[in-house]
């Protein structure tokens, strides 16, 4: 059996070029043997950038070598589908960036991906292990009775030329940033939204979602309140609110890949949080640790509990969003 999968990159999109590719490269079970533009002379230069042996002109290439077990797709959320969808029918397992679709329905596309072919929505939190140990803590019973999770997640980017403000792409926080929040509370309360109310303010130029304030409904007296912008001051953060207790994961989602981090556990008394429990995890980077869950995944070592249904799942919780963002009330998920 092989020891390592051999991954292709599709396209020299940033996050593949600065976070994931070089993650990969980092897993114990992965080789990164390709990497594709439509720009020959970007693949080269990417390649040569990054020590990766092969680079092609076009996806088509790439998906056409027989040398690539697993593609990573970090293409614009319009190509996710289509692009998955043509890999796996190539015999390719695939990592596709979030979100994975523009909406449930194109979600629904992933359906036609070739049967046995591993998909995963790359939420790379949900491999950290500030994470895993947030929702075992929230498992023991030590916060109670959950009953909230709060969340912010915001960045300042005004460019027009951003893939981020193009609103026919799939471009605007709720599908970029929104999805965050959205994921941790799935992952942490280990269900789904039953309904969700929005409200959403849009750029005048760009036509994209630049502010939401969302509210979702999780059933039995759980909520998650999150606020995503593509145009205020940088912030993250995400609280679970318990009956006996409340947990704080310090970075929630762009945990750096060289530093530990913590987590808090406090029972509100005294407020100001001094005698809170930190808890501190040890230094890792989630893309390489979703890298290698995936691949251990493809070699028949170990399941991942995500696939296209989950993904779809996700879709229909956003969707939610911009459904109560049309009808100014609440959404069925």
């Amino acid at each position: 059996m092989a020891e390592k999968i051999r991954w292709g990159i599709l396209s020299t999109a940033d996050i593949g070029m600065e976070k994931v590719t070089p993650a990969i490269q980092r897993s114990a079970h992965s080789e990164v043997v390709a990497i594709a533009s439509r720009d020959l002379s970007k693949a080269r230069a990417a390649a040569e950038r990054l020590g990766i042996p092969k680079a092609y002109g076009s996806y088509e290439q790439l998906l056409a070598d027989p040398d690539i077990d697993a593609i990573y797709n970090p293409l614009p959320n319009h190509l996710h589908v289509p692009m998955t969808v043509a890999a796996t029918q190539a015999g390719k397992h695939v990592l596709c960036e979030k979100p994975i679709a523009l909406s449930a329905a194109d979600a629904e596309g992933l359906r036609a991906c070739a049967p046995g072919r591993i998909v995963l929505e790359a939420f790379m939190i949900r491999f950290h292990p500030q994470w895993l140990r947030a929702r075992e803590i929230v498992r023991s019973g030590e916060l109670g009775e959950i009953r909230a999770i709060n969340a912010v997640f915001t960045y300042f980017n005004v460019d027009e030329g951003n893939v981020r403000n193009q609103a026919d792409i799939g471009g605007g926080g709720i599908l970029d940033i929104g999805c965050y929040p959205l994921t941790a509370a799935r992952f942490l309360f280990e269900s789904e939204p039953r309904r969700i109310a929005a409200l959403v303010e849009r750029d005048p130029g760009f036509g994209t979602d630049r502010l939401a304030s969302v509210l979702a409904d999780f059933g039995d007296g759980r909520h998650l309140n999150f606020v995503c912008s593509t145009q205020a001051a940088g912030d993250q953060s995400v609280k679970v609110l318990g009956s006996k207790a409340k947990l704080e994961i310090i970075i929630p989602f762009n945990a750096p890949p060289n530093e530990r981090t913590a987590i808090t556990v406090d029972t509100g008394a005294p407020f100001d949080g001094s005698l809170a429990r930190r808890e501190i995890l040890p230094a890792c980077d989630q893309y390489t640790e979703q890298a290698e869950a995936f691949a251990l995944a493809v070699l028949g070592r170990q399941p991942l509990p995500w696939g296209i249904e989950d993904a779809i799942s996700s879709m229909k919780a956003l969707d939610a969003v911009f459904a109560s963002e049309r009808t100014g009330g609440w959404a069925t998920v």
